[in-house]
């Protein structure tokens, strides 16, 4: 039996990403357990409680219905996918399988006009940046039609803050922030990922090594301390770039054995909308500074009732 994994890896820059197929170490972990009624049931270990879609294939399969829909969701640290029943319940189930996973709630619903906090303390000022597509700067590739990440920047080292509720998914905190001169862009950034509950993806990129304030399974809030900013590229600003997304696509064969200058993103992008000081409903212009305005109206709309007595205490 051999299992085929497969990750879509996303490597950004300080004002550029791209996005490739890598093979890597799966997150997810299939097993199987054939029970005392011949049936077959397929559960997976996780190492965060994120989304994640499982795309299961059978290169053989006798005995039981094909289960048509091979596409599952896998959330939380372990549980079920699929169980198979004996079409001959007095034989047992022949099958042999691969499979492949990437983060994400396969086309989640979601508001394309929610409106998010800006990523730094209540009255803070930041600079916001639109980040280009480096596909496209450097590979020639066409830039996702989609295609939105803001960088945000300050003056001196500062927080960053969380933008919405939700749950960290991943944390990476493995590099040197400040980069030398001459570098366009890198893979070596440390991240954090945020999970919201319609299954979007907050991607903060750039932080500060060694300066992270979550663990992975923590909720965070509008506000919540994430870490510090960094510098970047030699620069004399600091700053984290932030990337809104979600899952489009499952189709690995799309990208299996495409280059860097090839390939399409699996994920969608969103342009979001910002409460900035003097408008609770702002889509940002690029190179233009703004101060972060913490409404409570936009602080607490996703909070739970016990949430909301708690921070009446």
């Amino acid at each position: 039996m051999m299992n085929f994994r497969l990750m879509l890896a996303v490597f950004f820059a300080s004002a550029s990403a791209w996005f490739c197929a890598a093979a890597q170490e799966n997150p997810v972990k299939l097993s199987y357990k054939v029970n005392a009624d011949k049936s077959v049931t397929f559960n997976f270990d996780k190492t965060d409680p994120g989304f994640y879609t499982v795309v299961l294939k059978f290169d053989q399969l006798t005995n039981t219905a094909d289960p048509g829909n091979r596409k599952f969701e896998a959330r939380g640290y372990s549980g079920t996918l699929t169980t198979l029943t004996p079409t001959n319940k007095d034989q047992g189930i022949g099958f042999s399988y691969s499979y492949s996973s990437i983060r994400g709630k396969l086309n989640p619903k979601y508001n394309a006009a929610f409106v998010y906090t800006l990523p730094a303390k209540n009255g803070a000022k930041m600079r916001a940046v639109e980040s280009s597509f480096v596909n496209a700067t450097y590979f020639g590739n066409t830039t996702p039609e989609d295609w939105k990440v803001y960088r945000f920047s300050t003056k001196e080292e500062d927080t960053v803050t969380a933008i919405r509720k939700g749950v960290v998914v991943e944390v990476k905190d493995l590099y040197d922030s400040d980069l030398v001169d001459g570098i366009a862009y890198t893979s070596k950034t440390n991240d954090l990922i945020v999970e919201h509950a319609d299954g979007t993806l907050a991607n903060y990129r750039g932080l500060k090594k060694g300066s992270f304030a979550v663990k992975v399974g923590q909720t965070v809030y509008p506000g919540t301390a994430l870490g510090l900013n960094s510098k970047s590229n030699g620069g004399n600003v600091y700053g984290v770039s932030i990337l809104l997304m979600y899952l489009k696509s499952a189709d690995f064969e799309s990208v299996r054995n495409k280059t860097m200058a090839t390939t399409k993103s699996l994920y969608g992008f969103i342009t979001p909308h910002f409460c900035i000081d003097g408008n609770a409903d702002a889509i940002l212009t690029s190179q233009q500074e703004y101060t972060v305005s913490y409404l409570p109206e936009v602080i607490k709309k996703e909070f739970t009732k016990k949430e909301l007595k708690q921070q009446v205490k």
